[in-house]
């Protein structure tokens, strides 16, 4: 659902003028691969991706990897590039730590970007590049989600990506920063209701979502919650708390099943959008701190809706970012081998201002504002 946006704006936008992206997709399903086909003009590869030797032989031809698989396919996959020594930028919300294969990736010469979509991913650059800004940086909050425009009973939700891995940030143990110190709360405490002007009242709840932040930023207050319509985090943590969200198998009926794929069968039939359905993502980063000997407060505020007839603006908000980086990488603007997070990319002169207006071309604003506190 991701994969399809980032194939369709490398195919659609010039690496540099002059020089077009010859792209080729790699997927275990040949009718998925054939519908894209159909779209764009590119090659497309059968293959199981689950495998990291398949993963390796297959992408050494190529200049640049993007990588859109499931969370439990992200660090195998990382380290199979890496071991490719191929330049690598991925969107998966691995639950293991990246920076892990740092050193591998610097022992083979491997540029690689992780976690880089909206958020982690743009929201995560804001949080670097006003950790630069201010001095100190003393407070962040990460507040970002994807919810329909229509609400519908009964979860007046859906999923623009799969569903497996929606599953996966309500069971995830969540870590905040409180007083520099690295705290964890269960996934979808910490219910508060948060206003978004054009959108209305919402709920944010605790996720994993600072990632890479907890280690690299030395600010001694950070949150991130999703957003979500009001109600959502109690359904899911009902569903949770009987089980349908545990990766144990059990028994029932003689068989042997695991109650999270049959969860994520069932909840894709209600979760998927239609093809005129409008979903939005909302974002909003605040970082509190000094500079100049006053106390600051900065902001990036984003909400996307869908145009209707293309791809939701889940998928467009996740799958820019990375398309803005991939050219990044291949035109040698990052390149130093290691494993490259977001809020890195967001400390690097001028980076994180072009791609902000990469998705302002492609009709994502993200506005800022900043002002004096106290």
């Amino acid at each position: 659902m991701v994969g399809a946006t980032i194939v369709g704006d490398l195919v659609t936008h010039e690496a540099a003028p002059g020089r077009p992206v010859a792209v080729a997709v790699a997927d275990q399903r040949a009718d998925a691969l054939a519908a894209l086909a159909a779209r764009y003009p590119v090659q497309t590869v059968v293959a199981d991706l689950s495998t990291p030797a398949a993963i390796t032989a297959l992408v050494r031809e190529f200049d640049l990897v993007i990588g859109a698989l499931s969370s439990h396919l992200g660090f195998q996959t990382l380290r199979a590039v890496i071991e490719a020594a191929r330049p690598y930028v991925d969107i998966s919300f691995m639950a293991e730590d990246a920076l892990a294969l740092d050193e591998l990736a610097r022992a083979r010469g491997t540029c690689a970007v992780v976690d880089c979509g909206v958020s982690p991913g743009v929201g995560t650059m804001a949080a670097g590049y006003a950790a630069a800004a201010l001095d100190p940086c003393e407070r962040l909050e990460i507040l970002v989600g994807g919810v329909p425009h229509e609400r519908r009973w009964p979860f007046e939700y859906k999923a623009a990506f799969a569903p497996a891995d929606v599953i996966e940030e309500y069971v995830r143990p969540a870590r905040m920063v409180e007083h520099g110190r690295v705290v964890t709360y269960p996934a979808l405490s910490g219910v508060e209701l948060v206003h978004v002007d054009g959108v209305g009242t919402l709920e944010a709840f605790a996720t994993d979502g600072l990632r890479s932040l907890v280690r690299t930023l030395s600010v001694p207050t950070m949150i991130e919650k999703t957003l979500r319509w009001p109600g959502h985090a109690a359904q899911m943590a009902v569903l949770r708390e009987i089980g349908l969200f545990s990766d144990s198998p059990i028994e029932v009926g003689g068989h042997s099943v695991v109650p999270r794929e049959v969860a994520a069968a069932l909840l894709f039939r209600r979760w998927s959008y239609g093809e005129d359905e409008i979903d939005m993502t909302v974002m909003r980063v605040t970082a509190t701190g000094r500079r100049h000997g006053q106390t600051m407060e900065l902001r990036w505020d984003m909400v996307d809706r869908r145009v209707p007839g293309g791809p939701t603006s889940m998928s467009r908000t996740t799958a820019f970012p990375a398309t803005l980086v991939a050219r990044m990488v291949l035109d040698g603007r990052i390149h130093t081998p290691g494993i490259h997070t977001p809020e890195r990319l967001g400390q690097i002169p001028g980076v994180f201002d072009d791609v902000l207006a990469g998705l302002r071309a492609r009709g994502i604003t993200v506005a800022f504002g900043e002002r004096r506190v106290g």
